[in-house]
């Protein structure tokens, strides 16, 4: 049995190609994995912490062991208690469309509040950094309005899968596998569902190991 977390990163709901290709993944997992439990967790629909001036200066005070107050104690708790949520989980599911060449500014606010120092990642013995989110895997369905092949001169603007695994990378994922749907819009409609069809049979086949 296992615990899959499945984070929905666009607010296109069905009509968005990274959540068609996710929601195929995370069907035909589930149905190779009759054990598994899921949580659905929509960035759009979260309301997440702020990461303002009160928490950084809470967990400033916190992890150097300064003094605070409950109110300081209060605001880093719920920075922590997304954390914990996020480390439960077993194995991950992401959907991730490409917004002005990144990735959407709900999961950059999400990023930033759970890779925290000690929780998700710590400098080892060596003055090196090492992630703490270890022997997970995750899955994750891209989704790109145009294309953003290696070895092409477009391949420089991907900075949404580069950025996301690296940062996945940092945390201590090893174990990152991914569909791209490209494009969604540069080649007309009948491309678009061409691409999205044959990512989403690809991504019920990638499941059934996952």
């Amino acid at each position: 049995m296992g615990n899959l977390l499945y984070i929905k990163a666009s607010p296109m709901e069905e009509l968005s190609y990274s959540v068609a290709v996710a929601d195929a993944f995370v069907d035909s997992c589930l149905r190779s994995h009759l054990d598994d439990k899921i949580k659905i967790m929509n960035l759009f629909e979260r309301k997440l912490p702020e990461f303002d001036f009160k928490a950084a200066g809470a967990k400033y005070k916190i992890m150097h062991n300064k003094e605070h107050s409950p109110a300081d104690k209060k605001i880093w708790g719920k920075i922590v208690s997304v954390i914990e949520e996020f480390k439960f989980a077993d194995k991950y599911v992401l959907a991730v469309p490409m917004w002005n060449f990144s990735i959407p500014y709900r999961l950059k606010q999400y990023i930033d509040i759970i890779v925290q120092p000690g929780l998700t990642f710590t400098v080892n013995k060596e003055g090196g950094y090492e992630g703490l989110v270890k022997n997970k895997p995750v899955f994750i369905a891209y989704a790109r309005g145009g294309e953003y092949k290696a070895d092409t001169g477009a391949e420089a603007f991907d900075l949404q899968k580069k950025y996301l695994e690296l940062i996945l990378a940092f945390i201590g994922f090893s174990d990152i596998r991914s569909l791209v749907v490209e494009p969604t819009l540069a080649a007309g409609p009948d491309v678009a569902k061409q691409r999205r069809d044959e990512a989403v049979e690809k991504a019920r086949q990638m499941a059934k190991k996952f």
